[in-house]
């Protein structure tokens, strides 16, 4: 009698594993952001049944794919960086700003689109600044390089940041800039998030 209570009960708690299986394996990784948007991931761990749709970004060429929720992202032994998107979408901006979208400018290679998110791969080139352009989204940016950008906004405001190969960044929409690569080499991933 007592072995087929806990026998019962083994196969009740077996039925209800499914359920949250989802939630404790996007956790099997630390996030590295996470706000209303995103919940940002840098794993070399396989994350099996994602919560949400997702962006996978592999570190290995800049390469990207999109999944769905309950497919896994990354894998194992590979560097990849996992973007989950939160159902929380956030209208793109107006660009008022009498300068061109980021998106398109030269030296773009698209990597995907959808209607979540286009994600594109960026080189810059060393002494040649990027079009002023306006930011009309939210963006996830994954550096691949070394990289020192100078940002200057159009009141001629500069700064210059300083990446490491491997640095993520989330930032917000309604922004209007230039940048230029002052030494080094730089690439980058960048996730624009619809």
């Amino acid at each position: 009698m007592q072995n087929s209570r806990v026998i019962a009960l083994v196969a009740a708690l077996s039925a209800l594993a499914p359920a949250f299986t989802p939630a404790l394996a996007a956790e099997t990784a630390p996030a590295v952001i996470d706000n209303e948007r995103v919940k940002v991931f840098d794993t070399t761990s396989a994350m099996t049944a994602m919560p949400d749709d997702f962006v996978a970004i592999s570190f290995a060429g800049g390469n990207a794919v999109f999944g769905h929720a309950g497919e896994t992202a990354g894998a194992n032994g590979a560097r990849t960086v996992v973007i989950d998107l939160k159902n929380h979408p956030v209208p793109t901006l107006a660009n008022n700003s009498g300068y061109p979208n980021a998106f398109p400018r030269p030296h773009i290679e698209k990597l995907l689109e959808n209607d979540r998110v286009i994600v594109w791969r960026y080189r810059w080139n060393l002494g040649e600044p990027t079009p002023v352009h306006f930011h009309n989204t939210d963006v996830v940016v994954t550096y691949l390089e070394d990289s020192a950008l100078q940002s200057t906004t159009p009141d001629g405001k500069s700064v210059v940041n300083d990446y490491k190969s491997g640095d993520i960044r989330f930032n917000k929409g309604n922004r209007v800039h230039t940048e230029l690569l002052v030494r080094g080499s730089a690439s980058a991933v960048i996730t624009e998030l619809k």
